[in-house]
């Protein structure tokens, strides 16, 4: 059975998005069928992969809101082993459908039990937010992966999420667990990243990947052009840094 991951924080611009797409991709590489759920209304997912959000007919509002079965939903991406759930701005307008809804924190969980036994690993692009969408990707989730930005803010964000993460394992998802933090934009020449790293390591004991992702200019141009950084150049500091990660999480999986 493929092992559910959310990646979330609720801090924008940390690189959530950015590692969704290419650990995907990575990790499909390394020969595990992947499939990218993508919850996150503004789409940057479903576009980082090639697919055009404006153009889906089918995404993941349909199975929140209307409770579509997955598999007629599920596109096949050109990349090696990358399955998608995408998703668009019709995704915004599911946070309040699902305020009276039964069981509404459950209903992406359900949707996912079908075909998580097609997939090595399922990852799920959650929006900026602790609202309810996240809280379905956090109720699905087996673990939750957390890339953190390596300035001053990271663990004011990081303590807001780990209450929310507390409040799940209480109330919902008893057996969630952190798969690990993800240390983004690193540049070893600065203090100040050498001291965030310090302060995530002591929040997250053995929590923090060994793995960090640099700042590089690759990564930052492949959305453009609705690739992944190992397809838009694959000799990249980004793509050693998350062929990298994908051996590191394989290895945790074995």
């Amino acid at each position: 059975m493929g092992k559910v991951t959310a990646i979330a924080n609720q801090k924008g611009g940390v690189g959530k998005t950015t590692t969704a797409v290419n650990l995907s991709a990575a990790l499909g590489e390394a020969g595990k069928k992947v499939m990218l759920v993508d919850i996150d209304p503004q789409g940057n997912a479903t576009s980082g992969l090639g697919v055009n959000k404006r153009t889906v007919q089918k995404s993941s509002y349909d199975l929140l809101s209307a409770g579509m079965p997955a598999n007629e939903i599920i596109l096949h991406t050109r990349y090696q082993n990358v399955d998608l759930i995408p998703s668009n701005i019709s995704l915004a307008g599911a946070e309040i459908e699902l305020v009276d809804a039964a069981d509404r924190e459950e209903k992406l969980k359900r949707a996912l039990v079908p075909v998580r036994e097609d997939y090595d690993f399922i990852l799920i692009d959650c929006p900026p937010s602790l609202g309810i969408i996240t809280l379905n990707a956090l109720v699905a989730a087996d673990t939750l992966l957390v890339p953190a930005q390596c300035e001053f803010y990271a663990l004011e964000g990081l303590s807001q999420l780990m209450a929310t993460v507390r409040t799940v394992k209480r109330l919902y998802n008893p057996s969630i667990d952190i798969e690990g933090v993800l240390l983004t934009m690193y540049d070893g020449r600065l203090n100040l990243t050498l001291q965030v790293v310090e302060e995530v390591k002591r929040f997250f004991p053995r929590k923090v990947y060994k793995t960090v992702v640099p700042r590089n200019v690759r990564i930052s141009e492949a959305p453009s052009f609705g690739q992944p950084v190992i397809y838009y150049d694959k000799y990249s500091k980004g793509s050693d840094a998350y062929r990298e990660l994908a051996q590191e999480i394989i290895g945790q999986n074995r």
